[in-house]
């Protein structure tokens, strides 16, 4: 009989729909109940693609025994974190505190009123290796509660207080980070970058760091630093020719881990949207630096992924595809669907060119992964082996891989998430000529507007089969959307998208903003209160909401003039001249919006008519300049679609562009190679 989240969008929450757990959603209601029964409430806090979340499914939601005892002495409340992050956010800063650690699946005990009082990540079945039983921890609480509620009352009230009285601590944030800031971020991350590994850090995990090569790229851009360019570059090939990078079928798994000393880097093979869609803008912006046929190769590869591979029935974009899938005998394995043995190279390809992959993908008789099976990685460059005959065998393998069991796929479309996916294929598809990237990113951009968006510029956070879901937006969702939306509309010079955009900035300054400091909130005014409104600037595995509002704002105000936009970037952009010199890679977006800021951002304007060749090739020479932020528009004389081209006739009758920056013109030029040096940095 399934329970009560039979009803959810979330495929994270449908996947327990069929435990005997009475799961509640996050709602009012399940915090009643709670009252009424004088009970704790249990909150578990996951998501799909999360392989510990489904093993404590499998070891305790799914036994009888467990739930019956859960459901007697708790109300046990079930959260997708990718569906609520204002929910995960809040919970997951006491878990930390009162742990040291955080991660998923999150567990937090806590009163009907909402008050943490006791917290963990994963518990066993049994005990083992120092962690108590799930059960054993369920009897203990339950224990606490009943003959012990004085003392778990004062320890609730603590934790509460603790959270609600944390105030962000800007300590310098004066303005806007200047030059000496940001040199200070360069310095730290060459502090932290090895040129031998071409990796961030020392550590065994790596993450891909697209934020920051974002930065790095546009610090070059400005100040013509060949060591950012040169770490950008080593950033970029690492992951490229590691098994970060999908090398049959394109796209990114989400990290990257040493699993012995000396031992080779192998994946968590789960495949995120939101890290696709930031590594494919960045590895065309790649390109657009250097001109690397790696970086075009990889920008390519992973927006076709992203189309192929996440495109959903309504034209959004799914979250992501599971680390783990059927080996073929029945087992759900971790990359099972990824890795190879030369055995099963030979069986695909034959003798010989099972050998030639072999060697060109790192394929070991020991193997690098997990029971004689390799990831596939590039240890060499292209030019060892033949072109043609590596392009064959990565046909053939990756038809021979489609004949497994695919990953399971979490098709919640996320708007924060296709904001990015939004303007990473409308700027890749307009940099390699490949309309149909293009018309991806618009289907997806459609979507936003016909389900997530309402009459009243509200975002929705999240829908499924196109049915949205039942969740408000949080800042991440209006500031990611309105950049995607901007690309957009520099890239099609369809003018609506930017009116889109304004709809969506104009919420921001208005539920978003603090009023008297310009320090930006997670969530809304007129949101759900919780024990405390979360605040967080820092980068994660996406541009925080606060870094990502500052990069539309500045950008809107660069398209229309609009003067309170620009101020509440700079305003917002205080944090980062805080926290860039002390932890650069943890405000990588900040500092790359601050490089924006600093350079302008340039305006350009295209005039000409869209069917003439020379409009279109001013207006791709206007995308593939590599001025920091550098915004475009472009459209026929006297449109009024962006106000950039208020008052921009054509030059000699023929088109031509204009390149503003800081209140400041240079004359119009109707020349690609004289646009192509105004924006060259």
């Amino acid at each position: 009989m399934p329970n009560r989240l039979a009803h959810a969008t979330s495929p994270y929450l449908l996947q327990h729909a069929d435990n005997p757990v009475d799961w509640w959603q996050w709602e009012p209601a399940a915090f009643e109940e709670a009252r009424r029964r004088d009970v704790p409430v249990f909150l578990s806090v996951g998501y799909s693609s999360c392989h510990w979340c489904h093993v404590l499914a499998s070891e305790s939601f799914e036994d009888e025994a467990t739930a019956a005892y859960m459901n007697e002495h708790f109300v046990s409340v079930k959260v997708d974190r990718e569906e609520r992050p204002d929910v995960d956010s809040v919970y997951m800063e006491a878990v930390q505190a009162a742990t040291g650690q955080g991660g998923w699946p999150m567990s937090v005990f806590m009163t009907p009123d909402g008050e943490p009082f006791y917290f963990g990540t994963y518990f066993p079945p049994a005990p083992r290796h120092g962690l108590p039983s799930f059960r054993q921890v369920l009897e203990g609480v339950h224990s606490a509660w009943t003959s012990r509620r004085e003392e778990v009352a004062e320890v609730a009230e603590k934790i509460t207080r603790d959270l609600a009285g944390q105030q962000l601590d800007l300590g310098a944030a004066d303005g806007p980070p200047g030059d000496a800031e940001l040199a200070q971020a360069l310095l730290g991350i060459s502090r932290e970058y090895d040129p031998e590994s071409g990796w961030l850090g020392g550590g065994d995990t790596k993450f891909p760091p697209s934020m920051v090569i974002e930065f790095l790229l546009r610090h070059h851009a400005r100040t013509e630093s060949d060591g950012a360019l040169e770490m950008a570059g080593g950033l970029g090939e690492a992951m490229a020719r590691s098994s970060l990078f999908d090398q049959l079928g394109g796209g990114f798994h989400r990290y990257v881990l040493r699993q012995r000393p000396h031992g080779p880097l192998v994946p968590h093979f789960e495949k995120m949207l939101y890290d696709n869609a930031l590594l494919c803008r960045v590895y065309a912006h790649l390109w657009r630096a250097t001109g690397s046929e790696l970086a075009r190769r990889v920008a390519l590869e992973t927006a076709d992924f992203m189309v192929r591979e996440l495109r959903t029935g309504e034209g959004g974009f799914a979250s992501a595809l599971d680390a783990d899938s059927d080996d073929g005998s029945g087992r759900h394995v971790e990359g099972a669907y990824y890795v190879w043995t030369p055995e099963q190279l030979e069986q695909a390809l034959g003798r010989e060119d099972a050998e030639v992959a072999a060697r060109c993908f790192g394929v070991t008789q020991e193997g690098t992964f997990e029971e004689g099976a390799s990831v596939l990685q590039l240890p060499q460059q292209e030019g060892v082996f033949d072109a043609e005959r590596i392009a064959s065998v990565r046909e053939r393998l990756l038809g021979k891989r489609a004949e497994r069991p695919a990953p399971g796929r979490d098709d919640k479309v996320v708007a924060a998430w296709n904001g990015l996916a939004i303007a990473a294929l409308a700027e890749t598809g307009a940099y390699f000529d490949r309309p149909d990237l293009v018309e991806a990113a618009i289907g997806a951009a459609d979507l936003l507007v016909r389900l997530h968006l309402d009459e009243h510029a509200r975002l929705v956070r999240t829908s499924k089969d196109g049915r949205a879901g039942a969740h408000a937006g949080v800042l991440e969702d209006y500031a990611d959307v309105a950049e995607g939306f901007l690309a957009l509309a520099s890239a099609t010079g369809e003018g609506v998208w930017l009116e889109f955009a304004g709809f969506l900035l104009d919420h921001v300054l208005a539920q978003f903003t603090d009023p008297g400091s310009g320090a930006l909130y997670d969530t809304a005014a007129d949101a759900e209160k919780l024990i405390r409104r979360p605040q967080d600037p820092t980068d994660n595995a996406t541009p925080s909401g606060w870094s990502a509002a500052a990069g539309a704002l500045l950008s809107y105000a660069a398209h229309t003039g609009a003067e309170p936009h620009r101020t509440a970037a700079e305003r917002a952009l205080g944090v980062v001249k805080a926290l860039g010199p002390r932890a650069p890679r943890f405000v990588g977006w900040g500092l790359a919006v601050a490089e924006a800021l600093l350079d302008g951002p340039r305006e350009v304007a295209v005039v000409g008519p869209a069917d003439d060749p020379a409009t279109r090739t001013l207006h791709r020479t206007a995308l593939l300049g590599t001025a920091p932020g550098a915004v475009v528009a472009v459209g026929t004389p006297g449109s009024d679609e962006f106000p950039l081209l208020a008052d921009r006739p054509l030059v000699g009758g023929g088109p031509a562009a204009y390149v503003c920056r800081n209140f400041t013109c240079d004359a119009p030029t109707t020349d690609a190679d004289r646009l192509r040096t105004a924006l060259s940095g």
